[in-house]
């Protein structure tokens, strides 16, 4: 069964744009429904890195449709990082609830990869975890799948 959102015109009349400072309450209160957590620091932080449109390097779009930021995405161009050629990294990107299963998500990873064509390179890479099956199924329908490098990690405890 499709839902209502799946439906609505929303997905035609959305628009994907440079996320602004007067977008951070809507986008703080998105990750909050889908984290938990409330980040506000943190999200005031990621906005003076990276929004505003200040460099081709670094994206910050939100999708909105009227008045409501309906998600958001961030990524940037890494450089010669792990002996790879230039390319885009996505690594946040969230919708809310109620707007799944309508393009939103899809069109902000091509809006971003837009970015990532306009500013020369080539490739498209993200990072999650492996038992999130959800965001998991969202990137590999976008054609996405698995990279040549290995993630460790370490205690630093």
């Amino acid at each position: 069964m499709s839902t209502p959102q799946a439906q609505s015109p929303a997905a035609q009349e959305l628009r994907v744009r440079q996320a602004e400072a007067s977008d951070l309450g809507q986008v703080i209160a998105i990750d909050a429904e889908v984290t938990g957590l409330e980040k506000t620091d943190y999200w005031y932080e990621l906005f003076h890195r990276y929004g505003g449109g200040r460099t081709r390097q670094r994206l910050f779009l939100v999708a909105e449709y009227g008045d409501a930021i309906q998600g958001f995405i961030i990524g940037e161009i890494r450089d010669w990082e792990f002996g790879s050629a230039p390319c885009g990294w996505v690594y946040g990107l969230s919708v809310r609830n109620s707007a799944r299963l309508a393009g939103v998500g899809a069109r902000m990873l091509d809006a971003i990869c837009d970015g990532f064509r306009h500013a020369g390179v080539h490739k498209v890479r993200t990072l999650l975890g492996r038992d999130n099956s959800l965001v998991l199924s969202f990137f590999r329908s976008q054609g996405m799948m698995a990279a040549p490098f290995i993630p460790l990690e370490k205690d630093l405890d």
